[in-house]
């Protein structure tokens, strides 16, 4: 196998669960191909430097191997190899959203009727 579409190389590799997913990420440029923004029907052939964002993580990763199927994590996750810089800055930034996250606490019961008004009546101010 010489080259693979863009999208079925994103779906083989498990970077989005369907292909058309990841055809929608390429075509709202969630994807860079060598640093320029790519087709869905663009050709992905080894050694190509990709950029994929996934909702808060950006992968930087190159392709080490081509699929057009779908496999196990597994056989996946050799299809490419993750940057040291790309690895680091996406823990970095689950470290800090869990950080960010640590002082808040669950309510211990749902709001009664005057609560919820009080909770609607904060997004409209003259309401109150």
């Amino acid at each position: 196998m010489q080259a693979v579409r863009l999208d079925v190389w994103l779906w083989a590799a498990r970077f989005y669960k369907t292909r058309s997913l990841a055809k929608q990420a390429v075509e709202t440029g969630k994807v860079d191909v060598g640093g320029q923004r790519a087709k869905a029907s663009r050709v992905v052939r080894v050694g190509d430097g990709l950029r994929v964002a996934r909702g808060e993580e950006i992968f930087e990763v190159s392709v080490i191997a081509l699929s057009d199927t779908r496999g196990p994590a597994s056989a996946a996750q050799t299809l490419y190899a993750e940057s040291e810089a790309s690895r680091l800055a996406r823990e970095q930034l689950r470290a800090q959203r869990i950080a960010e996250r640590n002082g808040y606490r669950a309510p211990e019961s749902k709001p009664d009727k005057r609560a919820r008004r009080l909770i609607r009546a904060l997004g409209d101010i003259d309401a109150l």
